[in-house]
C-alpha cells in the first residue's frame, strides 16, 4: 500500500500534523511520500492508494497561496480508486473561518471522485497529545 501526504505550512504546525500522519502510516508498513503542496502536481495522487492533504487556513478563510494551483487543478483530475483524508491546523481566533481550508479541500477531493475514508481533522495551532490521538484514529480510518 502506498500513500502521499501533501502539506502546506507557514508556522510549521501543518508540517507537524503531516509528520504525525506519516509516522502513523509508516507504523502500518505503508510506503509514504511527503510532499510540500507547491511542489506537488495533482496527478501525483492518481497512483496512490491513499492521499492526505494537510492545508492551513490563512487569515479570514483563505486557502494557502502556495496551494491555489494545486486546489484549482483538482477540478481536472480523476481520483477514483484513491482513498483520501484531510487534516489541518488553524487558529480558533478566526472563529467562523477556523480551518475552512480543510473543508474546501475535502470538497475538491470529493469532486475529483476520490473516496473519503476518514473524517476531517481540525487542529488548533500546533498538535498536542489529544490531537495525536485524533490523528491516529484518522489514519486507522484511512486504512480500514
Amino acid at each position: 500500500m502506498n500513500a502521499i501526504v501533501v502539506y502546506a505550512t507557514i508556522t510549521g504546525n501543518n508540517e507537524a500534523v503531516a509528520d504525525i500522519i506519516i509516522d502513523q502510516l509508516k507504523s502500518h508498513d505503508v510506503m509514504v511520500t511527503k510532499s510540500e503542496i507547491s511542489q506537488t502536481e495533482v496527478e501525483d495522487l492518481q497512483n496512490k492508494d491513499i492521499a492526505v492533504v494537510v492545508p492551513y487556513t490563512y487569515d479570514n478563510g483563505s486557502l494557502p497561496d502556495e496551494g491555489l494551483d494545486f486546489y484549482d487543478d483538482l477540478e481536472f483530475v480523476n481520483l477514483s480508486g484513491t482513498k483520501y483524508g484531510v487534516a489541518g491546523s488553524g487558529d480558533l481566533f478566526y472563529e467562523d473561518d477556523y480551518c475552512v481550508a480543510v473543508d474546501k479541500f475535502d470538497t475538491a477531493l470529493s469532486n475529483a471522485k476520490a473516496n473519503k475514508a476518514a473524517q476531517n481533522v481540525k487542529i488548533n495551532l500546533i498538535p498536542d497529545k489529544t490531537d495525536e490521538a485524533q490523528l491516529k484514529k484518522f489514519v486507522n480510518d484511512l486504512l480500514a
